[in-house]
């Protein structure tokens, strides 16, 4: 009835990884139905890190349980570790019950599906809005553009409110959920095995097993032919903040805590904790412009 997979690879892979699981399943449609599940993440690069997958008869409260009972068997539970999903009851469930003290994140898409599917006429102005709301980095940015949603639909306001805040929204998050806003990793997955899906169940198998190693295999080679300290799609955004810093005025208050002036606004870096308060500092653990701008001018003295 049901099958888990977890291969040695990536068990030893997410130990080197942020402990933020994305969590999908699939129907399987050859003659012995099914659904496929699996829980993946990013890797240190970016690129999609298949953890573990498997077979269960269907999406319900004991097979999701059962899934993650042998994830935690495989992978145990670390410290600010966190599970991303399409908010399927059973999947919320299930977290709750095997991990207690894990939050569990709504997928923003998934989110935002059901605000177009309950107020079709709200959609098309409040799509902008809230992406950007979602993926804001300081409370006041929320606050002012969930004002926004108010004025244009009370009702989006109240039911992004009862969804939970802290469910979706990356500001309000216990634990840092990074960049994951989405299930899209799990979902990539779902769409390579979209024809595999109807072989019969050992036949399917064998081709999911042949994609991870094929990623694990390139990802391994981008890996080695990598000459910076981050990744390309980090190592990118670092390139980003630090051609905005050129522009910003830094002037010191301690040896540890600098003000920032970017375009008339004020930000106020602080090295030792690693923070800035325009957020991005702490949630994206890499230095944002304003604390390179701040680097550049210790460099220089």
């Amino acid at each position: 009835m049901y099958l888990f997979i977890a291969l040695y690879p990536f068990i030893k892979g997410f130990e080197h990884c942020r402990p933020i699981v994305v969590v999908d399943g699939a129907h399987l449609k050859g003659a012995y139905k099914g659904t496929f599940v699996s829980a993946s993440t990013l890797d240190g690069a970016g690129c999609i890190l298949p953890l573990a997958y498997g077979v269960i008869d269907s999406e319900n409260d004991n097979s999701w349980t059962w899934f993650f009972e042998h994830f935690r068997g495989a992978f145990g539970e670390r410290v600010n570790m966190c599970v991303v999903s399409d908010r399927h009851e059973s999947i919320i469930k299930a977290v709750s019950r095997v991990y207690p003290s894990v939050p569990h994140y709504a997928c923003v898409w998934h989110l935002w599906q059901n605000v177009c599917k309950y107020y079709k006429k709200s959609k098309n102005t409040l799509s902008d809005v809230f992406y950007a709301m979602a993926k804001a980095y300081r409370q006041e940015d929320f606050d002012e553009i969930m004002k926004k949603v108010e004025d244009m639909d009370h009702r989006v306001k109240d039911y992004l409110m009862l969804a939970g805040y802290e469910k979706w929204a990356r500001v309000h998050a216990p634990v840092n959920r990074g960049r994951m806003m989405t299930s899209n990793i799990a979902e990539c997955i779902n769409s390579c095995l979209v024809e595999e899906r109807e072989l019969p169940i050992i036949d399917f198998l064998e081709p999911v097993r042949i994609l991870f190693g094929d990623w694990n295999c390139r990802n391994r080679e981008k890996a080695t032919y990598t000459f910076t300290t981050l990744g390309r799609k980090f190592q990118e955004m670092l390139v980003v903040n630090e051609a905005k810093s050129s522009r910003m005025t830094v002037r010191p208050s301690s040896e540890s805590l600098y003000g920032v002036d970017d375009n008339g606004r004020r930000y106020i870096v602080c090295l030792i904790s690693k923070t800035c308060s325009c957020g991005r500092f702490q949630l994206d653990e890499i230095p944002c412009s304003h604390a390179i701008a701040v680097l550049r001018r210790k460099k220089h003295n």
